[in-house]
């Protein structure tokens, strides 16, 4: 055999054996991933707190945590919401009781969860660029920012909200200043006009998180 042929034949069996050796060594690469734990597999337990049961006793199959945090976000939390459970009827033949759903307020999407009669008296101070000043909480009433749902609509299918406590304080420091009542008094107030299935929680931001901690899926809305 010539010297060309036996260097050539010498690089083909290079070249096979290089693969096989990189077949190999990905089966084992494969096998050693697989092997490794997932993370419900580590043994990690997160901590429990009891300002964050509730979580855990909504009924439902599934569980999902809507977050806001703007005006045009906790609009659209609402159409999300309705979106996952009218989904869930048409197409899996399922009900909205298969869900724990909750949308969150926090933030500049707080207001929404005051009702109507705190809105009455503070909707100016909630939205100052609107003329006139609304007298009513905007998601009362089904319109196409919401996908032509509201509070109301979303409470009969089962929807639970999430007020955030700690902008509803900013919110009770704004109304002290112009209503001439202590911070105190003005949050008092607010937390005893929450809309229907809504309740205050320690922080929404907090609560987003520990949402996951209970194997919610989090959607943001915008």
């Amino acid at each position: 055999m010539k010297d060309d042929d036996q260097q050539t034949v010498g690089r083909r069996a290079l070249l096979s054996n290089l693969g096989v050796a990189a077949v190999a060594g990905l089966a084992v690469g494969a096998s050693q991933v697989s092997a490794q734990p997932t993370p419900l597999d580590t043994g990690f337990q997160p901590a429990r707190h009891g300002q964050d049961l509730w979580l855990d006793e909504l009924p439902g199959s599934h569980r999902v945590f809507i977050d806001s945090s703007t005006a045009t976000g906790g609009a659209s939390a609402l159409w999300y919401a309705n979106n996952i459970l009218s989904a869930h009827e048409e197409s899996y033949e399922g009900s909205a009781s298969d869900y724990a759903l909750i949308v969150c307020f926090r933030h500049l999407s707080t207001p929404y969860g005051f009702d109507d009669g705190i809105w009455a008296k503070y909707g100016a101070l909630f939205n100052r660029a609107a003329d006139p000043a609304p007298t009513q909480n905007p998601l009362h009433t089904a319109g196409p920012a919401t996908g032509g749902n509201s509070i109301g609509s979303s409470v009969a299918r089962g929807v639970q909200f999430a007020i955030c406590s700690r902008a509803s304080r900013r919110f009770a420091m704004a109304i002290a200043s112009s209503a001439g009542v202590s911070a105190e008094e003005a949050f008092a107030e607010l937390a005893a006009g929450l809309i229907p299935n809504a309740r205050m929680v320690p922080a929404g931001v907090v609560t987003a998180t520990r949402a996951q901690e209970y194997r919610y899926s989090l959607l943001y809305a915008e």
